[in-house]
């Protein structure tokens, strides 16, 4: 059921972005979006250049599994505008941020609006592509936040945002030049010989090499490169099984790294979503699975009071327990690292280190869950949302407005 207002938004002629945040809470819950997207659409036909219809109808599009034609419409919205308003703050604002976000679907970029949701934070979003040269000017800012993702096709941008913000008059977050190091092998290196931890050798190859492994190599995971969500990801135990699953795919490299068995004594796997905020460890989700590839959404936690409690309890013992034996090594990764906020994905082995998937910038963190069955998350991710947002104050009381070159900055 969607609600009316959301319909009626839809609907109005240049209204206000409805934003990513509200019609992904939609799509979590199950809505039905069709209502929503035909009447966008019927916006763009209406009126060609309303550009925020066009942009929340690829979101939309997106979440209808149409994520092609999504990213079509998007295209046209970047084209038509590439400076968006996301919707208004929860408070009176006490800071103005600007977001650079580059093309893409919703793993591109740090889902800013789930971390501003509950602030007091007014967030502008510059676009910038890889296909057209980087703003003259800018909206003025009290806050710069880098949220692209690293990728093949960002590297370019993330190359040249990195010049354009050199000697930039504003405070700047997570910067670019560090956001380009995260590949999977990037990652994997930067975080060689981190004590307490285990972080599986990831080797980028083409096909041709990963064809000539030898059975000693296995077991591997195996990944196109730029996968994310456990997409076309797979176990494979022998040389036979890694050609097989070269032969189904379309991609021409991969990312592959040694499987490691980090199931519990009674079985289950479980993985760990934590954020680094200015070096503050807080934990987003325990998921508990009978299988080695965890994602929240499909280990049954819906299902499982006795999983639920569980990662009640990891929460409520988080910072006396997970933060506290691992507190050198995630100390180490943040310096290592050096962004500002980073996103992580973790287990533990048996032996008790820190077992390390991946580490990001643009991992999904929000709280859309049930409060009924999660009573406990609420008050969890409000901790990560205010430490986000004292993140961005006190990048302005740490570095005060001094008049200057700010020609980059609209009024």
């Amino acid at each position: 059921m969607i609600a009316a207002g959301l319909l009626d938004a839809a609907a109005m002629p240049y209204a206000p972005l409805i934003g990513a945040a509200a019609l992904m809470r939609c799509a979590f819950y199950r809505a039905d979006l069709r209502p929503v997207g035909e009447r966008l659409l019927a916006r763009t036909r209406a009126h060609p250049d309303d550009a925020n219809a066009w942009l929340d109808a690829s979101f939309v599009l997106q979440l209808l599994g149409q994520r092609e034609t999504g990213l079509d419409m998007q295209r046209h919205a970047l084209a038509l505008r590439s400076v968006y308003a996301l919707p208004a703050p929860a408070r009176t604002p006490a800071l103005h941020l600007l977001v650079l976000m580059g093309p893409g679907d919703f793993m591109a970029n740090t889902p800013i609006e789930f971390l501003l949701q509950t602030s007091s934070i007014a967030a502008t979003v510059q676009y910038v592509t890889p296909d057209l040269p980087l703003p003259e000017q800018v909206p003025g800012h009290d806050v710069l936040f880098v949220a692209i993702a690293q990728c093949d096709a960002n590297a370019p941008l993330l190359r040249d945002v990195a010049q354009m913000l050199e000697g930039w008059p504003r405070p700047v977050v997570n910067r670019p030049e560090r956001i380009a190091r995260l590949s999977r092998d990037g990652a994997c290196a930067q975080l060689d010989g981190v004590t307490g931890t285990l972080v599986p050798r990831t080797v980028r190859m083409g096909r041709a090499a990963a064809m000539q492994l030898t059975d000693a190599a296995f077991p591997l995971i195996v990944r196109p490169v730029d996968s994310h969500a456990g997409t076309d990801l797979q176990k494979v135990d022998d040389g036979a099984a890694l050609r097989d699953y070269l032969a189904a795919q379309p991609a021409s490299e991969f990312y592959l790294a040694p499987f490691v068995d980090y199931a519990g004594p009674d079985g289950q796997f479980r993985k760990y979503r934590i954020v680094l905020v200015d070096g503050k460890l807080f934990i987003c989700h325990l998921a508990i699975s009978s299988h080695w590839m965890v994602h929240y959404l499909n280990a049954g936690m819906d299902d499982s009071a006795a999983k639920r409690a569980e990662e009640a309890a990891g929460m409520a013992a988080f910072d006396d327990g997970f933060a506290r034996r691992h507190a050198a090594a995630l100390a180490e990764i943040d310096a290592r690292i050096g962004l500002s906020y980073l996103g992580i994905d973790c287990a533990e082995t048996r032996d008790g280190r820190l077992l390390i998937f991946e580490v990001d910038n643009a991992m999904v963190v929000h709280a859309m869950d049930d409060p009924g069955r999660y009573p406990y998350k609420k008050p969890v991710m409000d901790k990560v949302f205010g430490a986000f947002e004292a993140m961005l104050l006190s990048r302005c009381d740490q570095h005060p407005h001094v008049p200057g070159d700010d020609r980059r900055l609209a009024e």
